[in-house]
C-alpha cells in the first residue's frame, strides 16, 4: 500500500493536534453538519490523554500515590505531550517515564522518585518477561570443587538490577499497595533493587551494591570468579558464597557450563 505525502502530513498534524491543546482542529475534520468542531475534537483529545495518563497510572502506582492524583496527571500530561506512544501496544508504552521523571522539575523534591520509577518499570518487564524453566539449585552440588571457578551462569530473563543512593525498595514497597504510609529516613542509605519473576509473582529484594556488581558481571557473561573479582572491587568483605544461595533461592539461574577451555557442562556455552 502506498500512502501519499499529502496523507501523511494529514495523520502527523492530527497526531499533534491530538496531545497539544494550543493547536487548531486539523483541516478537513469536520463533525457530523459537514462543519470544524473544536469542541468535538476536544472532547475526542481529552478521552486520548486521559487513557494514556491512566496507562502511565496503572503502571507506576507507587509514583501516582507519593506525589498524588493532580501532580502525576499534570506530569503524565506533559509525558504524554513530549513522549507519544510509537507503538499500538500499550504495554511499552511509559517505558522512558523514568528518564523523564528524573528531569522533570517539579518532582526536584522528590529526589527518590525515579527511582522508585525504574523499579516499578522494572516490574513490569519482569512479569512480562518470557516463560522460562529456572535452574533447580540442587544442579550446583555435583559441580566439581575445581571446576566451579570456570562456571558460568545464564541468568533468567526476568532479572531486573536498579541502583539507587535513597532507600528506594523501601519506599516502593510501602507505597505500592493501600496501607498505612510511615516514615522513612533518607539518611538511612541507598537500596538497590533485585526484580525477579518466580511464577507468576514478581519479587523485589534489596541488594547489596556489591551483589549487584556481581550480578552485573555475571549477565555480561563472566565466570563466577571474575564476578566475583568484580564484586570484592567495591566490597572487599562480598561473601560469594551467600550471594549465590540468595540468587539460587530466589530461582534466578536458569542453565550453567564452563568457560571455554574447561570439559563442558552444556553445549551452549
Amino acid at each position: 500500500m502506498i500512502v501519499s505525502d499529502a496523507l501523511t502530513n494529514r495523520l502527523r498534524e492530527f497526531a499533534l493536534a491530538l496531545l497539544d491543546p494550543e493547536r487548531p482542529v486539523p483541516v478537513g475534520l469536520v463533525g457530523p453538519d459537514g462543519l470544524p468542531s473544536q469542541r468535538r475534537f476536544n472532547v475526542y483529545r481529552n478521552n486520548v490523554v486521559a487513557g494514556l495518563t491512566s496507562t502511565l497510572r496503572d503502571a507506576y502506582p507507587a509514583v501516582a500515590r507519593i506525589v498524588g492524583d493532580e501532580f502525576f496527571a499534570a506530569m503524565a500530561r506533559i509525558y504524554v505531550a513530549v513522549r507519544p506512544p510509537r507503538s499500538p501496544i500499550m504495554l511499552d508504552y511509559g517505558a522512558t517515564f523514568p528518564e523523564f521523571i528524573g528531569t522533570f522539575e517539579p518532582a526536584g523534591s522528590v529526589p527518590y522518585l525515579a527511582d522508585v520509577a525504574r523499579i516499578e518499570r522494572a516490574w513490569v518487564e519482569a512479569y512480562h518477561s518470557p516463560d522460562v524453566e529456572p535452574l533447580d539449585p540442587e544442579v550446583f552440588t555435583h559441580i566439581a570443587a575445581e571446576d566451579l571457578p570456570n562456571v558460568r551462569v545464564i541468568l533468567h530473563p526476568s532479572c531486573r538490577l536498579v541502583r539507587s543512593t535513597f532507600p528506594a525498595v523501601s519506599i516502593w514497597q510501602m507505597n505500592v499497595s493501600e496501607g498505612p504510609v510511615g516514615e522513612i529516613s533518607l539518611r538511612q542509605g541507598g537500596e538497590n533493587a533485585f526484580i525477579i519473576r518466580s511464577g507468576a509473582d514478581v519479587e523485589v529484594r534489596p541488594l547489596r551494591s556489591s551483589a549487584v556488581r556481581f550480578v552485573e558481571s555475571i549477565a555480561t557473561g563472566e565466570t563466577i570468579i571474575e564476578a566475583m573479582k568484580d564484586a570484592m572491587s567495591e566490597d572487599t568483605a562480598f561473601d560469594l558464597s551467600s550471594c549465590l544461595s540468595a540468587l539460587m533461592t530466589t530461582r534466578a539461574f536458569i542453565t550453567y557450563g564452563l568457560s571455554p577451555g574447561g570439559r563442558p557442562l552444556f553445549e551452549d556455552v
